[in-house]
């Protein structure tokens, strides 16, 4: 076996240091102002390009720092990394926004940003393909989405952005509770009516004077029932009854429109 010369080996890194170095781009925003950087960048995430805007948004942070020009740079690089369905990137952005800058005029866009991108990951990518619900996706993001919302609405009620997002804190709650019928529905089809009635039973104490509270009631019913639990069943159908009329048990699978077409 041929031996390498020890004594080639630094020349060998050297050529490979300097192909490197020849081949290395020049940063084509090197003589930019600020301002072009902000230009260039808005009118890639217009364009939709936004895997172009991220990078030139960071950049301006760091030409502009300290400046109002670097926190708009910061949301706006947030806004592309939630169009660019980069989630984790866009919140953590948002959370390094709200830490750096609590007194920022911006924080109630920053504030409905973050609910915003979590409300849009329950929703789906290709939730009006499937119709499937918010409902029936994990809660954890909703949940996230509502708080930011309430946050919004409790500290700026004025803010431009309040009543959307009141609208969706609403949607929310619906959902959540529309998620634990969804799982007591689950639990009765299969015949574990102890579970569905746990279920239901969490969805009217938790979420009253929401439309799913019917459906639980009439799980409520149905599960007591299929136990042979006549008393409770009564009880329950009285509850209904009175609430609801006596018509409630009909039409409580009737399809809800989904989400996006209310938007």
């Amino acid at each position: 076996m041929p031996r390498i010369s020890l004594t080639l080996v630094p020349a060998v890194l050297i050529a490979a240091t300097l192909a490197g170095c020849s081949s290395t781009k020049d940063d084509p925003t090197a003589k930019w102002t600020p301002e072009r950087i902000y230009t260039e960048a808005r009118d890639e995430s217009s364009s939709g390009a936004y895997d172009k805007a991220v990078p030139l948004f960071e950049k301006l942070e760091g030409r502009a720092a300290g400046t109002p020009l670097a926190q708009q740079a910061q949301l706006e690089k947030a806004y592309a990394q939630y169009k660019a369905g980069e989630k984790v990137q866009a919140l953590a952005t948002l959370d390094r926004f709200t830490k750096l800058h609590p007194a920022s005029p911006a924080m109630d866009y920053a504030l409905y940003l973050k609910g915003l991108v979590n409300f849009n990951d329950n929703l789906g990518m290709f939730g009006w393909l499937t119709r499937q619900d918010l409902s029936e996706r994990d809660q954890k993001a909703a949940k996230d989405s509502f708080e930011s919302f309430r946050e919004l609405v409790t500290r700026f009620p004025d803010s431009k952005y309040s009543d959307d997002a009141r609208q969706r804190m609403q949607y929310i709650v619906n959902s959540l509770a529309q998620y634990e019928v969804h799982v007591a529905r689950y639990y009765y089809s299969r015949g574990a009516y102890v579970a569905a009635i746990a279920r239901a039973q969490t969805a009217i104490r938790d979420y009253q004077n929401v439309p799913s509270v019917r459906e639980a009631m009439v799980i409520l019913v149905k599960s007591y029932d299929a136990l042979g639990m006549t008393q409770l069943r009564d009880d329950a159908q009285r509850v209904l009854d009175s609430s609801y009329g006596a018509n409630a048990e009909q039409n409580v699978e009737k399809k809800k429109e989904s989400w996006w077409k209310l938007w």
